[in-house]
């Protein structure tokens, strides 16, 4: 393939905290709607993981005109997000170079054979497939109005508050689900001013990890599932939603809804768990749009069946 070049003017390299503000702005424009500190929390785990393409005429100051994220979790796995042109920049080949920088910056980043993910919206995959990216599955988004009511749980599923079982706990499941330690993310992630997570712990019940020699004093705490819920621009957003079964996971979504009755909420659900889709089509929320999960490398292995709500569309 032949090198890809930018015309005179246009430049590509870190992105500042003031741009990515309007980096932001311009995903909520788009209808994206991010959570209030994704921002905050993915720049504070990553600050080198964003990238600029701007515009310098003579006697000016450089102006923004696209960028996107190009998060390392430790090496181990890359995450592509976030990427927008200004609409009036769009349709010239400069998307593409910076598509194509992003993708050489973020596997320098990376450890030898680690994986890249991305949530594609679905006009953009031939895109991403001519790059090197392998569709898997769809990843669905559905909207309401909060009703805990709608939802039927089963009963001696009990929930407790997500800040009462120990951080450790919490990262070695997410490991077991997300496929990979996200534990400096994580930590910033789960205490989000204004969200609020909940759990579920094991009765007896045992995973592969729950002996795992990593943890406290040989503690793993068993659990069967957790759940965050953050606020947004509009309304709230869960993510993650992790559970190993329908029934933990719908323990964890009605005690998150009885929070915030009649608002606005989001869940970004895994096409392939027939269970999560039945629980969003059970809610009677309706589909905002579909993004297309794709990987580039050797993809991770599929938890799909534990993933009832995704974390975050731009950043994992």
């Amino acid at each position: 393939m032949k090198p890809l070049t930018l015309p005179e003017g246009y430049s590509m390299d870190a992105m500042t905290r003031e741009e990515a503000e309007v980096l932001l702005r311009w995903a909520a424009a788009e209808g994206w709607n991010p959570g209030l500190a994704d921002l905050e929390v993915a720049w504070g785990f990553d600050p080198q993981g964003f990238i600029a393409l701007r515009y310098t005429v003579s006697g000016k100051a450089p102006e923004l005109v696209g960028g996107g994220a190009i998060l390392s979790y430790g090496g181990q796995c890359g995450f592509m997000g976030l990427f927008i042109m200004r609409v009036d920049y769009r349709g010239q080949g400069l998307g593409r170079v910076l598509w194509h920088e992003r993708l050489r910056r973020l596997q320098a980043r990376l450890e030898p054979g680690a994986y890249i993910g991305m949530d594609g919206v679905l006009n953009m995959a031939p895109f991403y497939a001519a790059g090197g990216f392998i569709h898997h599955y769809h990843d669905f988004r559905f909207q309401g109005a909060a009703n805990a009511a709608a939802l039927a749980v089963s009963g001696g599923v009990t929930t407790v508050p997500l800040a009462s079982v120990p951080f450790a706990a919490v990262d070695a499941y997410d490991r077991e689900v997300f496929g990979r330690s996200r534990t400096g993310f994580l930590r910033r992630w789960l205490t989000i001013n204004g969200g609020y997570g909940v759990a579920v712990r094991g009765n007896g019940a045992t995973s592969p990890a729950d002996n795992d020699p990593s943890m406290p004093g040989g503690e793993r705490s068993s659990l069967r599932g957790y759940a965050f819920l953050r606020p947004c621009l509009k309304g709230h957003k869960f993510g993650p939603v992790f559970a190993d079964d329908s029934a933990t996971a719908r323990a964890l979504l009605r005690d998150l809804l009885e929070r915030v009755p009649g608002e606005t909420v989001t869940l970004d659900v895994p096409e392939p768990n027939a269970e999560a889709m039945a629980i969003a089509q059970e809610l009677g929320w309706e589909r905002a749009f579909v993004c297309t999960k794709m990987f580039h490398g050797a993809a991770p292995p599929d938890t799909t069946a534990r993933v009832f709500g995704v974390t975050s569309f731009e950043f994992g």
